[in-house]
């Protein structure tokens, strides 16, 4: 199991190296320096700030990523736009990348219930937040720390814009996969990295 608190130390692996055998269901982990980063990571006091669902194109000779960023919303980018130019200057994403795998993705995901995930993952595409929901991620990410009513709670529950961890689980969930949680404020990065049923596949860059 990894550790929520401390990146692994592990060499990175170079991304040519382990390319092939990337698999559907991976997950990136990251753990960044921006703004919903830090806030995510003080909020679950871990490294962890964000997640991305892996997806391989074969056809195109292509490894994506799904996910969920702010203000942008549901987006797909290369796996390799995070290594070679990431905010499209020539550098690669501002913190450690890791990649963890769901030992029981491979068994339980099969062509058809990978297509079904996929089909759910993109009807998101396209949908920038607004401020309004971006106040709404902000304010389920702070609610892990201070106690909201149930009221409250339930006016800054998931619409269509998701903090990245909700939007990997949900993918997950369709599949029949449920992250490990304990139901305060928001399914967090940390929560996969402390989830037993994932084990760590390589370091790609350290912090």
């Amino acid at each position: 199991m990894l550790k929520i608190d401390k990146f692994p130390k592990k060499k990175p692996t170079d991304y040519r190296d382990i390319r092939s055998s990337l698999q559907n269901g991976d997950i990136l982990l990251c753990s960044g320096n921006g703004i919903f980063s830090t806030m995510i990571q003080q909020a679950t006091q871990s490294v962890w700030s964000h997640v991305a669902f892996i997806l391989r194109l074969d056809a195109i000779d292509r490894i994506m990523l799904l996910e969920s960023v702010e203000p942008i919303g549901v987006r797909t980018v290369r796996l390799s736009k995070y290594l070679e130019d990431y905010t499209n200057d020539g550098q690669p994403y501002p913190g450690g990348m890791i990649v963890i795998r769901h030992k029981q993705f491979a068994k339980l995901v099969n062509k058809d219930s990978l297509v079904a995930l996929t089909q759910y993952a993109i009807n998101f595409f396209g949908y920038p937040y607004d401020n309004d929901e971006i106040a709404k991620i902000a304010a389920r990410i702070l609610s892990s720390k201070i106690p909201f009513t149930p009221k409250q709670i339930k006016r800054i529950e998931a619409d269509r814009e998701f903090i990245c961890s909700e939007y990997v689980a949900q993918c997950y969930e369709k599949v029949g996969l449920t992250i490990k949680w304990n139901q305060l404020g928001f399914i967090a990065p940390s929560d996969f990295a402390a989830d037993a049923n994932f084990e760590l596949v390589t370091v790609l860059k350290q912090i």
